[in-house]
């Protein structure tokens, strides 16, 4: 049996997420994986444009690195998806541009293309345009169309990562928030959490907005600061129109690569996002605001032939991106502390990436510390996702309903959502080590309170369900951050009781 090396990755996101599954095939790693949040994909991972670029806009020059794990990436997600069972579709991408003058920066990132070897790009005009995607606006001049874009469901990919990593033998510690690197005669010894001590010979930070407070704690790039980068949506009732084919976005800027008009793996019509850099100490404002709003709306009747009602919206958020100095990501393992990994400031294309990043991470532990990465035999490759009523014809659902009446009982109606599939989310969650089922990892993981009255009947039901499942108070149930309460009753029942006391 081979020595085992400790390797504690901290961020359970899609990078954290992804480096979890590639360590996940060695039998010599040890692999901790730890997160501050109640669940899994809590930070930049659940709010973003879902998008897997081609590798057309990243700067070969200026960027090279992530150029490259880009176009990588996007190539990995297609077996990555096959392997895991994740929803993903390709559908190609259009970058608009509404006046001619326009086309000489389009050519830019056509010759971007050739360079970073992302196949099928090319520059679309007049009519062309509007047979390919009916959906675009008539003032639109011309578009770069790249074929290789995809859309994935950013939490569910991470989901399936962690618990295909799970199931391969690492381990998910939730609920741990790490403090600092601890280290010792320039070794890496450990990390300390808010449980405690926990030791590793490697630690690998992929813990998004707070990576840079982390490397500082190690003694390394004390120059090196994450700014919060504000990108806010809106997702429109799934009965929305139009529905655009491909993935159309404006022409990028210094801040984004522009706002995106596209129709999500779950059917609906999302505009976003805006770009708004944020005070170093704001990394956790997700407010939304009018101003916000007003854009994406004018900007989506930029691109799109119409744009429907306002009264059509179903949800406005925000997310936030780790936005490191010159847009440049840290990815290092250092000598000094030996066994410390930076994967940090790793903003767009992240997502699209996180398999490449997760290779390249895998080849410094290699290179940098000599380790002798020896393969599991029994390695498992394949996930699958949650059943869903959704999908099934009236046949096979009869089948399954036979076997499990729990499918016969519809708990999100909006979007048939069956009380087996809540039932699994919520075993799948306790099978990675989720300590707090809440709410938001059922939601997630089913789509339930997604729909149309966003969660207003079946919010209830599944806490229920959760407090059923695992023992826990109803009103102790965890809804976003803070737990569901009985409202204004429990107020009251407060007060009484104290009144009833003081008599």
């Amino acid at each position: 049996m081979a020595v085992e090396t400790r390797v504690t990755i901290i961020g359970a996101g899609i990078i954290g997420a992804a480096i979890a599954r590639v360590l996940s095939r060695f039998e010599n790693l040890q692999v901790y994986v730890l997160e501050e949040n109640y669940d899994v994909g809590g930070g930049a991972s659940r709010a973003n444009s879902s998008v897997i670029h081609p590798g057309h806009e990243e700067d070969p020059d200026n960027q090279p690195l992530r150029a490259r794990l880009c176009v990588e990436g996007n190539a990995l997600w297609r077996k990555w998806c096959w392997e895991l069972d994740i929803p993903v579709k390709w559908a190609g991408e259009l970058m608009l541009f509404e006046r001619n003058e326009d086309e000489k920066e389009a050519e830019k990132y056509l010759e971007w293309a050739r360079r970073n070897n992302v196949p099928g790009v090319r520059i679309v005009r007049g009519e062309e345009l509007f047979e390919i995607d009916s959906s675009i606006s008539r003032n639109i001049k011309g578009g770069l169309h790249a074929p290789t874009a995809g859309l994935i469901s950013p939490f569910e990919a991470v989901v399936a990562l962690v618990e295909n990593a799970v199931e391969n033998g690492v381990r998910l510690l939730t609920e741990t928030r790490v403090k600092r690197i601890v280290t010792r005669n320039n070794n890496v010894v450990g990390v300390e959490t808010s449980r405690g001590l926990i030791e590793a010979d490697i630690v690998i930070n992929a813990a998004g907005l707070k990576a840079d407070e982390l490397s500082h704690s190690a003694g390394v790039e004390p120059w090196f600061r994450i700014k919060p980068r504000k990108g806010e949506y809106i997702i429109f009732d799934k009965d929305a129109e139009p529905k655009p084919t491909l993935i159309l976005h404006t022409m990028p800027t210094p801040l984004t690569k522009g706002v995106y008009a596209l129709t999500t793996i779950h059917g609906n019509l999302m505009i976003g996002p805006t770009a708004e850099d944020l005070p170093y100490e704001s990394k956790g404002d997700t407010s939304t605001s009018l101003k916000g709003l007003d854009q994406l709306v004018k900007e989506a009747s930029r691109m799109l032939h119409r744009t429907p009602p306002r009264s059509k919206i179903i949800k406005f958020f925000a997310g936030l991106r780790p936005e490191p100095p010159d847009g440049k990501w840290l990815i290092k393992a250092y000598s000094k502390p030996h066994g410390f990994v930076n994967v940090a400031g790793i903003r767009s294309p992240g997502l699209t990436a996180a398999p490449a990043i997760a290779n390249h991470v895998s080849s410094l532990l290699r290179e940098v510390y000599g380790l002798k990465l020896v393969e599991k035999k029994s390695w498992k490759p394949f996930r699958r996702r949650i059943t869903t009523v959704n999908e099934m014809d009236y046949n096979t659902l009869d089948k399954h309903i036979l076997e499990n009446p729990d499918y016969g009982e519809i708990i999100c109606f909006c979007n048939n959502v069956s009380k087996a599939e809540v039932l699994e989310a919520i075993g799948r969650m306790l099978a990675i080590g989720v300590k707090t089922i809440t709410f938001d990892g059922v939601k997630l993981r089913t789509t339930a309170g997604f729909g149309k009255c966003q969660a207003s009947r079946c919010r209830i039901r599944i806490a229920l369900l959760i407090s059923e499942a695992t023992g826990t108070p109803l009103h102790s149930i965890i809804v976003k951050k803070a737990s569901i309460g009985v409202g204004g009753v429990k107020t009251l029942w407060a007060e009484s009781k104290e009144d009833v006391e003081n008599d």
